[in-house]
């Protein structure tokens, strides 16, 4: 049941949700994570970081959540791949790799919904480790 916030929208109001103004049902929850979040490639640390995001995002179906490192966090160089892809709720993602393989994606250039996702790298789930504590 929609509440008076989220009014034409089949999700209620979530707090602090970002939503998509031409789809107010493609909405993110953007969470700071207060513990050490450490990204492995095998056994490579690739980033520590203690300002970590959990990003929760609903589009056309609930996608996994996503962990956002800041990019002054990542203890390895990253090279830019010749691809980006648009998200009309966070705007142009570039994308890097690691050792050939691509592993991250960022949104340099975000949408004005989505500036505090600006310089932070996002993993591909199945091409990293993300451990989270200490």
């Amino acid at each position: 049941m929609p509440t008076s916030d989220a009014a034409n929208t089949n999700f209620p109001n979530l707090e602090g949700a970002l939503r998509n103004p031409a789809n107010p049902n493609h909405l993110m929850v953007v969470r700071p994570i207060k513990r050490t979040v450490r990204v492995y490639v095998g056994d490579t640390l690739i980033a520590e970081t203690q300002s970590a995001l959990r990003v929760m995002e609903m589009g056309k179906s609930l996608y996994d959540p996503a962990i956002y490192v800041p990019a002054s966090d990542v203890v390895v160089s990253l090279e830019p791949v010749d691809k980006s892809t648009h998200c009309p709720l966070k705007g142009d993602a570039d994308y890097v790799s690691f050792d050939g393989d691509e592993i991250a994606w960022a949104y340099n250039r975000p949408l004005e919904t989505s500036t505090q996702l600006a310089q932070h790298f996002a993993f591909w789930p199945d091409k990293v480790r993300v451990s989270e504590g200490d």
